[in-house]
């Protein structure tokens, strides 16, 4: 069981960490330019190009950073750990901050305003995205890494996950919103 889920929590790390890079580069020019649809902002203020970038350049170091420290953390813990072919770690990465935006256009289209919960979706969004980029540019390695049992693992922990961090941001000052 421990094997199961550091294998599913290791393989997601690189799609973990890119949304809270983000949220610490802070700012800077919006994807959007500012742009409407019916009425309403495209994305917002909150998805920024340097956010986008700087979130996925986290998540690709992260990963090489994941592969030099894999051999002693396998050791360490005897658990099957996954390394990251530079294509996957490119989209687990890009994927996660992918997922993240769409989420926001998604957002903007039900008339939710920025900050504004979708249970579910801000939870699980970077995942879908991280997973299916992962999937275009690493097929064989995301269905060898991804069995349903880690995919369980990895739907069930990460709600958890992404509470418990973003609640963590918003003490610290770093987010607005505790979800």
């Amino acid at each position: 069981m421990i094997s199961l889920v550091a294998g599913a929590l290791w393989a997601m790390l690189p799609a973990y960490v890119p949304n809270n890079a983000a949220v610490l580069a802070g700012g800077g020019r919006p994807i959007d330019g500012g742009r409407t649809l019916d009425g309403r902002r495209l994305l917002g203020d909150g998805k920024t190009w340097r956010g986008t970038a700087v979130g996925t350049l986290v998540g690709i170091a992260l990963a090489v950073a994941l592969n030099v420290a894999r051999p002693t953390v396998v050791a360490a813990l005897g658990a099957d750990l996954p390394a990251f072919p530079l294509r996957a770690a490119v989209g687990l990465a890009l994927g996660a901050m992918l997922g993240d935006v769409g989420a926001s256009f998604l957002k903007r289209r039900l008339g939710r305003q920025r900050g504004a919960a979708v249970p579910g979706l801000d939870q699980l969004d970077f995942v879908v995205g991280a997973l299916a980029l992962a999937a275009l540019l690493a097929p064989a390695w995301t269905v060898s890494t991804f069995s349903l049992a880690r995919l369980a693992v990895v739907v069930v922990a990460t709600p958890l996950l992404h509470l418990t961090t973003n609640a963590g941001a918003y003490l610290l000052g770093l987010k607005t919103e505790p979800w």
